[in-house]
């Protein structure tokens, strides 16, 4: 007898829809990983701010002159240069501060907000605060 060898039609198939199954639930799931991966370099370019601030503070001690700016030489600005904060993903334009206070205790929110075309979708805004607390 002659024995043939190789997949039937039906095993094929069968391949194709399990493979396509497959993708249709992995999709979704990697899309928010993109996201959580590009919000990775915003966030340290956040901490990076934040640290500023805290050594503004201890330079400028807590009677001092509240920042106002994250760019630029002024007597309260950062100090960051303007392409300092610029990434793949974000630009130094994309962060904001607010610091209401220095004394008695240090009292700041960074948010940013990305703009770019390649930016991350999920979520719109994130913001850090001076106890580390991120949101959202």
């Amino acid at each position: 007898m002659n024995k043939k060898k190789g997949f039937t039609l039906v095993e094929l198939m069968v391949v194709i829809l399990i493979v396509a199954i497959l993708a249709a639930v992995a999709i979704p799931i990697l899309r928010g990983r993109i996201d959580s991966a590009k919000w990775s370099e915003g966030k340290s370019m956040m901490g990076t701010i934040a640290t500023a601030i805290r050594a503004y503070a201890a330079e400028k001690g807590p009677n001092g002159a509240l920042p106002t700016a994250i760019t630029g030489t002024g007597a309260t600005a950062l100090g960051f240069l303007a392409a300092d904060l610029t990434g793949t993903y974000f630009k130094d334009t994309d962060f904001t501060m607010s610091v209401t206070s220095m004394n008695p205790s240090l009292v700041f929110t960074i948010t940013c907000t990305p703009t770019g075309t390649n930016a991350p979708a999920t979520p719109p805004t994130v913001t850090l605060n001076q106890a580390g607390t991120w949101t959202p």
